[in-house]
């Protein structure tokens, strides 16, 4: 496991495409200069020695030291021991619809970022508490299994899309019963689901499943992203839409929120309904709810003795950019010597 000290610092990578397009300019330069002095054939024997790649070859070790220099600003920390703390929290279940009609984009930028940053604000806001990912759509797919690492369960929820899932639909009563299983430890009284959809095409079923998760002291809460009035579902080619998707009919597809359903399986999972598309208010109402909630007491292993590692990428930098100063910009006479491509002297 490792960590950054200082990621501000990545920013003075920005130094290096400065530095190539300035490169760039200046070959262009001295080209364009080189053809109005001579031919290209006269410039080769009045200036043999001269070579280019030596010039890329110098400029790519420059951007590799620097690069290794503003790392080591960074000071890369890698943690050397594993051990076991205690720690207090609640263990917290996102089950995130990835069907299509997530794509639609009566809420912007559509259904299915707004609930991203949701997670991703509340998850932001947690302390010790343990979070896990389920995404489902016609069936449901383990995205995270519960953990106390806050920055994976944002990775991998920002991959989150349709393309997770093989089939197509809404499967939200596979969903909660896969979420039973992310609880897996027994004395842990306060469990939270929290389901973020649409509400589109959720099956009575899915209610028999919430009442064997209040079975087992889940509470449920649903989180619902997307207007009544609906929209179509676009279809993208590189980011830009280039159809809307169509029923067998040959009609465009109207995907609305259906918050009545949302609102029966949170009262079944004896939690509430919360409107997403009021983002800050929803955010803030699940924040003081995790905040009030009473904390258990839990294992968790996690890396420590973390040791900076900045030393290596000094050395290696500094090493680079001695050598980026003793290579010269002429052609090394050792390889002409060489003769690699056997050619014929005049």
């Amino acid at each position: 496991m490792y960590q950054l000290e200082e990621p501000t610092y990545f920013y003075y990578l920005l130094i290096i495409p400065a530095m190539l397009v300035l490169f760039i300019g200046v070959l262009w330069w001295k080209k364009r200069k080189q053809k109005q002095f001579a031919s290209v054939d006269l410039f080769k024997k009045l200036s043999p020695e001269s070579s280019t790649f030596k010039s890329i070859l110098k400029f790519g070790v420059l951007s590799f030291s620097i690069a290794l220099l503003v790392i080591a600003l960074v000071n890369p920390k890698m943690g050397t021991k594993l051990q076991t703390v205690k720690r207090e929290g609640v263990d917290i279940v996102f089950a995130l619809d990835v069907s299509k009609s997530m794509l639609a984009e009566d809420i912007a930028p559509s259904r299915l970022d707004k609930a991203k940053q949701i997670i991703t604000k509340i998850i932001d806001n947690l302390g010790s508490d343990r979070v896990g990912i389920i995404v489902y759509a016609g069936n449901s797919y383990p995205l995270l299994p519960i953990t106390t690492d806050h920055a994976a369960a944002k990775m991998f929820l920002q991959n989150a899309n349709p393309d997770m899932v093989s089939s197509q639909g809404t499967a939200i009563n596979e969903a909660i019963e896969k979420s039973i299983t992310f609880f897996d430890d027994n004395e842990q009284t306060n469990r939270y689901l929290f389901v973020v959809s649409d509400g589109e095409d959720h099956g009575e079923s899915a209610l028999s499943e919430v009442e064997k998760a209040t079975k087992e002291g889940i509470k449920v809460y649903t989180i619902g992203v997307g207007t009544e009035k609906g929209g179509p579902i676009p279809i993208k080619d590189n980011g830009t839409i280039v159809r809307y998707k169509k029923d067998n009919k040959g009609e465009v597809v109207i995907t609305k929120l259906n918050p009545k359903i949302l609102s029966e399986i949170a009262d079944t999972g004896k939690g509430k309904y919360i409107d997403g598309n009021k983002t800050q208010k929803a955010i803030d109402y699940i924040n003081n709810l995790l905040l009030k909630a009473n904390k258990t007491e839990f294992d968790a292993k996690q890396f420590s003795d973390y040791k900076s590692q900045f030393e290596w990428f000094v050395a290696f930098g500094l090493l680079f950019l001695l050598f980026d100063t003793f290579l010269l910009e002429k052609k090394t006479k050792w390889i002409q010597k060489l003769n690699l491509f056997n050619q014929t002297k005049n």
